[in-house]
């Protein structure tokens, strides 16, 4: 990772991009890409597309979502303390003590979710946090006063931890999931134009919203662009620190390569594709299974309109959906250069399909 990568996903890492407000953080993605594609489209809900040889008729797509787990600020009591309501798969024990940013029309308006302290606790009757307890608390004596600081039900809420790195190995912080697969898939499109590689297709560089709610956002955007064959990119558990069960989660780990998935999404022709690209280029991989879904943007391009071939590439991650997920720095760089070596060597025209 060289420096303008290294300040890019500093500076998108560390703004806040949740799910249905996810602007700021698309303007920052897409002025880092226009050096390397040739044009771009934003839809209406705000996915952003980057193209790479537009006017080519067959159409492929590398994937990310845009979008972070967050909070809505759902009741203000009379005493001015916040209580609130998930965006997206937003974990209510680790709340307690975080600091928080909530975003308002003023600017950021700063707080913390409280907790009782332990001395005041009753250690037989110890009450976990749940959703109808945690609150957060902005220095306000009253519901007048929160709201004079520009505070009100709807507000949207995220934590207030940024990136940093560990033992030189690791990238720790919030919203690497999926962050980390927008920055992947923007490197991949930077290295195309570096390197001057000419595409036989169209290369459809999208980074979608709404994933962390429903995948939504890939599911609007699948159907405007109708792709050929699509490559999305997302997290998944890494499952080698305490308190996991491989054998329900599989054996997954960071530092061991990208883990590509199979499920009846993933078509497997694609799949068989990625894996004959990581092994001629000898990018360590590992496997993993899924039932009826991934669970990623992959089902919604997999189910679009008529069926489009899919395959996912995930970056292992440990500690999803906290504030200090981890990546490996070794599998950031293995998901690029698959990606990217699969779209050098994919054909225009290739037919996926079992039965011709």
């Amino acid at each position: 990772m060289d420096k303008k990568s290294k300040q890019f996903l500093y500076e998108y890492l560390n703004n806040a991009s949740p799910t249905g407000f996810e602007s700021s953080g698309q303007k920052i993605w897409l002025e880092y890409i226009k050096p390397y594609i040739n044009q771009h489209v934003v839809d209406v809900y705000g996915s952003v597309v980057g193209i790479i040889n537009p006017k080519a008729n067959y159409k492929v797509v590398i994937e990310a979502h845009a979008d972070e787990i967050s909070w809505f600020v759902n009741y203000i009591t009379e005493e001015g303390y916040i209580y609130v309501r998930r965006n997206g798969g937003s974990d209510h024990q680790i709340a307690p003590s975080k600091r928080v940013n909530i975003h308002t029309e003023k600017g950021i308006v700063k707080g913390v979710f409280g907790w009782p302290a332990i001395h005041v606790r009753d250690a037989a009757r110890e009450e976990p946090p749940t959703l109808k307890n945690i609150f957060i608390d902005i220095g306000a004596e009253s519901k007048k006063e929160v709201e004079a600081m520009g505070v009100h039900v709807g507000c949207v809420i995220t934590f207030a931890d940024e990136l940093m790195e560990m033992n030189d190995k690791w990238i720790v912080g919030r919203a690497l999931d999926n962050r980390m697969g927008g920055f992947m898939i923007a490197e991949v499109a930077r290295r195309l134009s570096e390197n001057k590689k000419k595409l036989p297709f169209a290369l459809y560089v999208v980074n979608a919203v709404q994933e962390e709610i429903g995948l939504r956002g890939a599911e609007m955007i699948s159907r405007r662009i109708k792709p050929d064959v699509a490559i999305c990119t997302d997290v998944t558990h890494d499952t080698q620190s305490p308190m996991y069960n491989k054998k329900e989660s599989g054996n997954l780990k960071s530092g061991a390569g990208p883990v590509l998935c199979y499920g009846p999404a993933v078509q497997t022709n694609v799949l068989k594709m990625v894996i004959e690209t990581a092994q001629k280029r000898k990018i360590p991989f590992q496997r993993q299974a899924v039932s009826r879904s991934t669970g990623t943007d992959t089902d919604s391009f997999a189910y679009s309109a008529e069926g489009v071939a899919s395959a996912l590439i995930s970056l292992p991650l440990k500690y999803m959906h906290t504030t200090v997920e981890m990546v490996h720095k070794e599998d950031v760089e293995s998901v690029i250069n698959l990606i990217y070596e699969f779209v050098l060597q994919l054909k225009s025209g290739h037919d996926f399909r079992y039965l011709k």
